[in-house]
């Protein structure tokens, strides 16, 4: 397995993006990007690629919003970073195969990152930049990246207390798979470094949830913006569809056949004829670089 090119002081995600979450991302990177489509369109309306831009795509998983970015920068070009080897494997491949000549991809923390000073017009993310080891310090550095009066957009997830369709049936998943105590559910079925894997990225995806936070960390930017975003997520073409690929989420997991039923029920309500879709928020964060 390769490393990062840089060192990180965030040896935990590192672990964890380089492990068991990064393989299962990378490994379904069609079904994690059509969850995560719908919030492409608030994105890059507020990122305002232009045909010459050169954009930086912080936590860039498997590509796909490099891709966009550098489909929209058509004489400029567009440099997806992220800390997971596995997902840019996935992103080099797809980039090939879609013929894509001016995107490119180095595995970097955007932390610590040496980026050419001002080498940027925009830096965008779709969900990558929660999981600093130090919020402030990886903002600063990406400020330092872009041109003065360069943009930063990005999107991150809202509280999971906020009553979303989302929200309340992954809250009644947890509950079921709380609840289930048959044989198959004992600690010693899931491998303890996948479990810890899964914790720090689900405890990271979090970090951001707050508008106050958010503000208090980029205090390299003027202009700053949070702003809420309706989106609707697709979690599988249907219920059992759901529940196969949540539970795949964490390797060893098993449940017993009427805890799966409950978990479909969950799902039911939610089914329709273009996949199971649930109701959800993000924050869509706009900032820029002081001239």
């Amino acid at each position: 397995m390769t490393t990062a090119t840089t060192p990180t002081p965030n040896s935990r995600q590192a672990q964890a993006w380089n492990g068991s979450v990064g393989t299962h991302w990378a490994t379904h990177h069609d079904r994690y990007d059509t969850m995560l489509s719908g919030v492409n369109d608030a994105l890059f309306e507020a990122a305002a690629i232009g045909s010459g831009d050169r954009v930086l795509d912080i936590g860039c998983g498997a590509g796909i919003t490099t891709r966009i970015a550098a489909r929209r920068a058509a004489h400029g070009h567009a440099v997806g970073v992220d800390i997971s080897a596995p997902l840019l494997d996935r992103a080099r491949a797809s980039t090939a195969s879609d013929g894509i000549t001016n995107a490119a991809y180095e595995q970097a923390d955007a932390q610590t990152h040496a980026f050419p000073p001002a080498g940027y017009d925009v830096a965008i993310s779709r969900g990558g930049v929660m999981f600093f080891a130090d919020h402030t310090a990886a903002f600063t550095n990406i400020a330092r990246a872009l041109r003065p009066g360069g943009r930063l957009v990005f999107v991150c997830p809202q509280p999971v207390g906020q009553g979303t369709e989302e929200s309340r049936t992954l809250g009644l998943f947890a509950e079921l798979l709380a609840r289930e105590d048959g044989p198959e559910e004992s600690p010693e079925s899931i491998p303890p470094e996948a479990a810890a894997d899964a914790t720090a990225a689900r405890t990271a995806m979090a970090s951001l949830s707050d508008p106050a936070r958010i503000h208090e960390v980029l205090t390299a930017y003027e202009d700053v913006t949070v702003t809420p975003v309706p989106v609707e997520t697709v979690w599988g073409q249907t219920p059992a569809d759901a529940v196969d690929f949540i539970l795949s989420r964490t390797p060893g997991r098993t449940v017993t056949a009427a805890t799966r039923a409950s978990l479909e029920e969950a799902f039911r309500p939610y089914a329709t004829e273009f996949g199971v879709r649930l109701r959800a928020g993000v924050w869509l964060v706009t900032a820029v670089r002081p001239t």
